[in-house]
């Protein structure tokens, strides 16, 4: 899904007050790492993704990877971190109602 520039404004104005819960390390983006990007996904739609030092990924070569391995959008990607965004298909969870 492509979204629309007033959609990735109002995404990176929640995304602001996230903190990362996706961390690459070493292991740059593997199995787990996607795994575990999936489960927040599903669970928030929205998530904050930080790269390590210790990465040989950028954070703009990791966002990219990591939204193609989960079908999520890339909203931004400044410094360190990056936020994805994704519509869940829970019907558990308060869904973000983008504009």
């Amino acid at each position: 899904m492509a979204l629309t520039g007033k959609q990735v404004r109002q995404l990176r104005s929640l995304a602001h007050h996230l903190n990362p819960v996706v961390h690459i390390g070493r292991g740059d983006v593997n199995d787990g790492v996607i795994e575990q990007t999936e489960e927040c996904l599903e669970a928030h739609e929205l998530v904050k993704c930080a790269v390590q030092d210790g990465s040989g990924l950028s954070a703009r070569e990791a966002a990219t990877v990591l939204a193609e391995s989960t079908g999520a959008d890339v909203v931004q990607v400044i410094g360190h971190r990056f936020s994805l965004y994704r519509a869940s298909s829970r019907k558990d969870i308060e869904h973000i109602k983008l504009d």
